[in-house]
């Protein structure tokens, strides 16, 4: 009898230790003067905005913008799904694409500090199809040829974008199609993604390891990379090493059915077209098989769906320099060494003024990069057109959601930037 009783106390125990986590508090609210910010000019953002939304140039967004620690503006504007004719809400849920690199990126850390693995390690100590690579190399009077790989491809060049490997459109794009491994989507995709790694690993990379900056599929590598030392899936793991730890409990790999009326729908913006609804469920444009898919691959490059007030509590927890809520998930030493540039002379392919960290872009020349912000801020942005940044330097998070892609080149995230910082007085 008394065993029993233990037995329901632990348990007791656990569920409530879960639940409290689970039920971690959102970012606190506070006055916008209070936080440096001048009311009336945090005003212009909400026109602006709203006005993307009227005048039918996206469906809608969300908005949060949190300094000290406090939130000082958090809006959505337009509709959730135009044809339902619901309204976006603060609570929405995102695809969030390439915003989900930097929890894997943290996941690699985290295992990097309990002593399992070296961001140094190659990749092929954990998944043995990477030991021996090769790389497309153009030859004279066109096509190409194949060559191996120069050296071995590390967890650090997948961290930083350089190890070489693209999203399956560079020269030898002809074998990554018969490969059926191109575009950044793997929601739909019926094995997990240990398997499609492991096959991608045998296609010809864009470029030598180490030698240039190509944006790609490094970060699912790095997924993968987490099963196999870990021995748990990506999803178990991130979920409970990230997401219960810092109360993020609106983010998932595969959209639970009790939260589908709050996903917020794809939409497309052409040139002289009306918005359009993105095909469901599609695929790389399209509303995506997170909800009815097979929840088989767990993509640590784009798989993520989430919410602005999720996103924002990961976002203070790399502010605050690895703790939040009272869970310390990385040590100060740690954020610091991935919020700085490790590319060195590769250097920076998509724009002046900027590096790439373990996971994050990080801005080194303010006037070269041309934009406001801080030297030293960090962030990056997802395919749906999304972004988020941290600025350590005003003790700035900002957070900006929206599902839509393409954008038509739309001047919107420009435009946040901008309005943010003009509202910033003390």
């Amino acid at each position: 009898m008394i065993s029993q009783a233990l037995r329901r106390i632990s348990i007791l125990f656990v569920f409530i230790v879960l639940v409290t986590s689970l039920c971690a508090q959102d970012l606190p609210t506070g006055k916008p003067e209070e936080l440096g910010f001048s009311s009336e000019r945090l005003q212009r953002l909400t026109s602006v905005f709203q006005a993307y939304a009227d005048d039918k140039k996206m469906s809608g967004s969300v908005v949060l913008v949190a300094r000290h620690g406090k939130v000082a503006y958090f809006n959505s504007f337009g509709k959730r799904d135009i044809e339902a004719n619901t309204s976006m809400q603060n609570d929405a849920i995102f695809r969030i694409a390439s915003q989900s690199k930097a929890l894997i990126s943290v996941g690699i850390m985290i295992l990097q500090e309990e002593g399992k693995l070296l961001i140094s390690d190659p990749a092929g100590k954990y998944i043995p199809e990477f030991m021996e690579t090769t790389v497309a190399e153009p030859r004279e009077g066109g096509g190409y040829d194949i060559i191996k790989a120069k050296r071995k491809i590390t967890l650090r060049d997948l961290l930083t974008h350089s190890a070489g490997i693209g999203y399956g459109y560079g020269l030898a794009a002809d074998k990554w199609k018969e490969a059926g491994i191109q575009g950044w989507y793997f929601a739909d995709r019926n094995e997990p993604v240990g398997a499609t790694i492991a096959r991608l690993a045998k296609l010809p990379m864009d470029a030598q390891p180490g030698e240039k900056f190509v944006y790609g599929y490094n970060t699912d590598i790095l997924g993968a990379i987490i099963e196999k030392v870990s021995g748990k899936s990506l999803d178990e793991f991130i979920t409970s090493r990230i997401l219960i730890p810092l109360g993020m409990k609106d983010t998932h790999f595969y959209l639970p059915q009790n939260k589908v009326n709050r996903l917020a729908a794809v939409y497309s913006a052409y040139a002289d077209k009306p918005l359009e609804r993105s095909p469901d469920p599609g695929g790389m444009i399209g509303q995506g098989a997170y909800v009815n898919g097979p929840r088989k691959s767990f993509s640590g490059g784009a798989g993520l769906l989430s919410t602005a007030s999720d996103y924002a509590k990961f976002l203070q927890m790399m502010l605050n320099k690895g703790t939040y809520n009272g869970a310390r998930i990385l040590a100060p030493s740690t954020v610091e060494l991935m919020t700085v540039s490790h590319l060195g002379a590769i250097g920076y392919s998509r724009g002046t003024g900027i590096g790439f960290g373990l996971g994050f872009s990080v801005c080194e020349d303010l006037g070269d990069r041309g934009v406001p912000g801080s030297v030293g801020e960090f962030g990056w942005g997802g395919a749906y057109g999304s972004t988020y940044w941290v600025d350590p330097k005003e003790d700035l998070v900002v957070v900006y959601f929206k599902q839509l892609t393409p954008t038509n080149d739309l001047d919107d995230q420009a435009k946040l930037r901008t309005l943010i910082y003009q509202a910033i007085i003390k």
